[in-house]
């Protein structure tokens, strides 16, 4: 597994990742642009590049996330032709930067017919990828419940991803916070080979590209998305060591990326090394 953190880009995407390597990550996430706006970016394409280059040369993967405002769900109109924009823009960068591929959230969906959220996210999707070139993969991240239980099951992410056009252009991302809070995460450690090989068996896990590794400030099934520092919160030790130690994930290669929260003034360097300590015990 390559452990690493959320990295601001705010001095670029070549010294986000010269950032990381002093934090002693493997891998790091980042916002490709502005994260609370769907504004498309134009970027610098010499540093995105350059990223790539340093990130081949230290070993290191990469994961885009799109902005807070991003709903794969939205009806047809303005707002959804801006997310597709946005969207495009997003895995323009993270392809320059020579990303795995760009984090969305499944999407919420707030009107009366629940089937229609689900045609939006698919319609959106087709529209996304319809003549994109590029390798970086769009990484559907299931969701916690909070406001919608949309996107908090495997089999709704698998579904998905097998009806849309162009699934080879379709990964997921593993958040454990949004797992644990929707009851999608074992209650107990023994209970994760089971959920490994139900993830296997419904073609979840060969196309899991990604891990977002959280402990939950609220209890299991809570459906609250709130983001504790590994074993300090809900989950804890114990129920993180069966999947930071899963022969089956380590050999996935994945970036497995901390968004846990940090007190003014300290890095994320410690809670690197924490947990790659629980990984090789």
């Amino acid at each position: 597994m390559r452990f690493g953190c959320h990295i601001s880009i705010r001095k670029g995407y070549l010294e986000a990742a010269r950032t990381a390597v002093l934090l002693g990550a493997q891998s790091f996430q980042y916002f490709p642009k502005n994260p609370r706006s769907l504004m498309v970016k134009a970027y610098n394409r010499s540093d995105a590049e350059s990223c790539e280059r340093y990130c081949r040369e230290h070993g290191i993967l990469t994961i885009a996330h799109t902005p807070y405002p991003t709903n794969l769900a939205v009806d047809e109109g303005e707002l959804r032709q801006a997310t597709i924009a946005s969207l495009r823009n997003d895995l323009e960068i993270a392809d320059a930067c020579g990303s795995v591929g760009v984090v969305v959230h499944f999407g919420k969906y707030k009107g009366k017919d629940p089937l229609q959220g689900y045609k939006n996210i698919i319609e959106c999707i087709n529209e996304v990828l319809a003549g994109y070139p590029g390798r970086a993969l769009l990484l559907i991240e299931n969701q916690a419940g909070e406001g919608s239980l949309m996107g908090t099951t495997l089999e709704e992410l698998v579904q998905i991803r097998g009806l849309c056009r162009r699934p080879e252009l379709i990964g997921f991302c593993f958040d454990t916070c949004h797992a644990f809070a929707s009851k999608l995460f074992p209650a107990l450690p023994a209970g994760w080979p089971e959920w490994e090989r139900h993830a296997e068996a419904v073609g979840y896990l060969p196309h899991l590209r990604a891990i977002h590794l959280n402990d939950s400030v609220y209890a299991r099934g809570a459906c609250k998305d709130r983001h504790a520092t590994i074993g300090k919160g809900q989950m804890g030790e114990a129920l993180f060591l069966p999947l930071l130690r899963s022969q089956r994930l380590k050999s996935m290669n994945l970036p497995v990326v901390l968004e846990t929260p940090l007190m003014r003034g300290t890095t994320h360097a410690g809670e690197i090394r924490y947990v790659k300590e629980l990984s090789e015990g």
